[in-house]
């Protein structure tokens, strides 16, 4: 690459949907992660933002923050957001598409996990004493804490860009590691300080 096209910036195209070809890619990108979905969905929020916004361009790191701050506000799992993400993609090719691409994309991501936790399920119980049971259990709580840890820092960096926001999370990390105050309370400040104009991101 010449230096010239090195300071050339990468134009991100957006992956249109209007076809089912597009639109089965998608499906299998979101079967193909639901079983690794260790620990809920948001320990795969990092894949999802590289799928929506780097690989296929649907969305900027700004719009995706606010996909998953309405799916976590929602009531339902977390993985709500994956519904959202495959309705954001496709909605540009019309509100039919963005339905059939965020009910798609939800029942990708879903499906799989469900059907392999309904079969351990069955028979989890049979192996209680094993020590193959008792290891896996115990190995599996720190390598889903490392994701979480990991989501939480992605979930920093493409949220708050300015001083007072990262003051804002910083502090509320630290609230909720040494007290009981209900989660609720720090959404309700963290949306009056937005809603004033204290914090922007």
């Amino acid at each position: 690459m010449t230096p010239l096209l090195a300071h050339v910036p990468h134009v991100c195209l957006s992956e249109p949907l209007g076809d089912w070809r597009h639109l089965l890619a998608v499906i299998w990108d979101f079967l193909s992660l639901s079983l690794f979905s260790l620990g809920g969905g948001n320990t795969l929020l990092n894949e999802y933002h590289h799928l929506a916004v780097d690989k296929y361009c649907w969305l900027s790191s700004r719009q995706f923050a606010d996909i998953y701050a309405l799916a976590e506000a929602a009531p339902g799992p977390s993985s709500m957001i994956v519904g959202l993400l495959g309705m954001g993609a496709a909605v540009q090719e019309g509100p039919l598409w963005g339905v059939l691409s965020g009910v798609a994309a939800e029942a990708a991501i879903l499906l799989p996990s469900t059907l392999l936790m309904v079969a351990a399920s069955l028979s989890w119980n049979r192996l209680r004493e094993a020590p193959v049971r008792i290891a896996f259990e115990r190995g599996l709580g720190p390598i889903t804490l490392g994701i979480l840890f990991a989501v939480g820092l992605k979930i920093l960096r493409i949220s708050d860009h300015d001083t007072p926001a990262y003051a804002v999370s910083a502090v509320v990390c630290l609230l909720m590691l040494r007290t009981r105050i209900s989660p609720l309370w720090f959404m309700a400040v963290a949306a009056v300080l937005g809603g004033l104009g204290l914090v922007n991101r």
